[in-house]
């Protein structure tokens, strides 16, 4: 029950927050835009739709994520009012779940817009474009949705690693550790080729921990699968949501210890 009024409270701070607005109102233009970007691939455009689509999604998900989630704990520390709440009958890891959830409730909310803008576009240009220009060709609209999934659950852990560096570290390196981590997840397969390739010893053992340290990002990009229409097997779906919901726990479980141990003077 605390944990739900605390994700409430999270979320509607989380909703007035203007870098919110501006980031959702800046995805729908690059969706909508899309179209203009489509029709200069003639026979591919809804499949350029779909994967921009897609990538906005990701990408701006996970700067609200970033930008809100980095300021969460923040916030509460200059207002003062994290002494008022430590000092009710609140567990710290309730505070902890509580504002991880709240920001979540955030993060869906922006999906389920950004989700029903591109379909809505994918839609008009179908009928009202496509239909009567060349055709339209691309993959349905099913596996997109298993893209969109991954998408959220990508999000989901970043949105743990946002809220751990919040508690352990100040808002600026909050911002660029939790994007580092996006960016670092994305390549590190290509990371750890390099760290092999290397010939040197240290840098393949760098290489080795941060391969093995940071999330695997790309057990949730599908949007390369899904623009070429390649299938996708269930057991590759079912290990990426294992992978993630294994490693979002260990982050929040790291995350409530962190807290717990937190000294606030």
């Amino acid at each position: 029950m605390i944990i739900k009024t605390i994700a409430v409270n999270t979320f509607k701070e989380a909703i007035r927050d203007k870098v919110l607005y501006s980031l959702l109102a800046f995805t729908v233009i690059v969706i909508v835009l899309s179209v203009v970007i489509g029709r200069l691939t003639i026979g591919e455009d809804q499949r350029i739709i779909k994967d921009i689509g897609l990538a906005a999604m990701s990408l701006f998900g996970v700067l609200i994520a970033t930008f809100v989630g980095t300021n969460l704990v923040h916030k509460e520390i200059n207002r003062k009012t994290i002494y008022t709440i430590i000092s009710k009958p609140i567990r710290r890891f309730e505070f902890v779940l509580g504002k991880y959830f709240g920001l979540l409730m955030t993060i869906f909310i922006n999906l389920i817009v950004m989700t029903v803008v591109l379909f809505a576009v994918l839609m008009i240009h179908k009928v009202l474009i496509a239909r009567y220009i060349h055709g339209f060709s691309g993959v349905g609209y099913f596996p997109l949705l298993k893209a969109i999934g991954l998408v959220i659950l990508e999000l989901m852990l970043i949105t743990s690693v946002a809220i751990l560096f919040s508690i352990i570290s100040t808002p600026t390196l909050s911002v660029f550790f939790t994007l580092g981590v996006y960016a670092i997840g994305h390549i590190s397969i290509e990371l750890k080729a390099i760290g092999d390739a290397s010939g040197s010893a240290f840098i393949y053992y760098l290489c080795s921990v941060f391969y093995y340290l940071l999330p695997n990002l790309n057990n949730f990009n599908i949007r390369a699968e899904m623009v070429r229409d390649i299938y996708v097997s269930n057991s590759f779906i079912f290990y990426s949501v294992v992978y993630g919901v294994l490693y979002m726990s260990v982050i929040l479980i790291v995350t409530i210890l962190s807290f717990d141990k937190k000294e606030f003077v």
